[in-house]
């Protein structure tokens, strides 16, 4: 090798030797400062999980799941902005990652339309509380008694001890009816009598056994009128009211009871209209089991 030659590798090592000492130098600094950075952002993220976490349990009254995942949506979050912030210090362009995160979330977002609507739903089902654990509800498609509300599905209990879950977005785009939520409820007994019958006897007939049973409230006091007219007979319909509990165990008893008693003046105990789907979403409310009669 002639000496300009080696003088000129001479050279050109040197050269490479100082730029890759310089690039040690730059990026060893980065480095350490990537790992605290991700160090630091991943003790911050954790702590501030279990500060949302708290704070939100002592909010009375809201959901145990819905503060899991809001704690979890934090957590998540300062660490996605954490990763971010590291990619910057090795001078990524941390806009074309957001631009390209965007895109990503959308498609996933398309992707996964039908999930991410459960959820949306189970937050609100959540939040605004349409129903509870423990109360029976029914919908168009389902009814049965609630068990657990998770954020993709709703797990129910219908009346005849079969395990039922319901996507949330069934529940939440749908009128609910919830025969829990409120203390007390309506009843219906209805009883054919036929038109040469004795229509006062059979009204006080009804009304005394509705005052006789304890689990039927006094107040309003349980009444009688005649809802149906027809060629041959009269329709009439015995009122009352007691606790949603009670509902389906009075409805039974006083129906029955109500038969028997009106066997004697020629009349007919019937189901009211409408009353069949209820009983059986009320048999499986809880203490909706039957009672004596006193």
């Amino acid at each position: 090798m002639e000496p300009q030659s080696v003088s000129d590798f001479v050279v050109a090592s040197r050269a490479a030797a100082s730029t890759l000492t310089a690039l040690a130098v730059q990026y060893s600094f980065s480095l350490v400062g990537a790992i605290v950075l991700l160090l630091v952002g991943w003790i911050a993220s954790r702590y501030l999980h279990r500060w949302s976490l708290a704070g939100l349990q002592r909010i009375r009254g809201f959901d145990v799941t819905l503060a899991h995942f809001l704690a979890n949506l934090v957590r998540y979050a300062v660490m996605i902005l954490v990763l971010v912030t590291v990619l910057g210090q090795f001078g990524v362009q941390t806009a074309s990652i957001i631009a390209a995160m965007g895109a990503a979330g959308l498609a996933i977002g398309l992707a996964l339309q039908g999930t991410l609507q459960n959820i949306a739903a189970g937050i609100m089902l959540l939040v605004l509380r349409p129903f509870r654990v423990g109360e029976a509800i029914e919908t168009k498609d389902v009814s049965g008694t609630v068990q657990e509300i998770g954020l993709f599905a709703t797990e129910l209990r219908t009346g005849d001890g079969l395990y039922l879950m319901a996507p949330n977005s069934s529940l939440w785009n749908t009128p609910v009816k919830n025969y829990s939520r409120l203390p007390t409820r309506r009843f219906d007994i209805a009883a054919v009598i036929a038109a040469d019958g004795n229509v006062r006897r059979a009204e006080q007939v009804l009304v005394n056994i509705a005052t006789r049973d304890t689990r039927v409230r006094t107040t309003p006091a349980p009444a009688v009128e005649i809802s149906e007219i027809g060629k041959d007979s009269y329709k009439l319909t015995l009122s009352g009211w007691t606790s949603s509990g009670d509902h389906g165990a009075v409805s039974r008893d006083l129906q029955k009871a109500a038969k028997m008693a009106l066997a004697t003046l020629g009349a007919r105990a019937a189901d009211a209209p409408g009353e069949a789907p209820e009983d059986e979403v009320a048999s499986a409310e809880p203490g909706g089991g039957r009672r004596a009669l006193n």
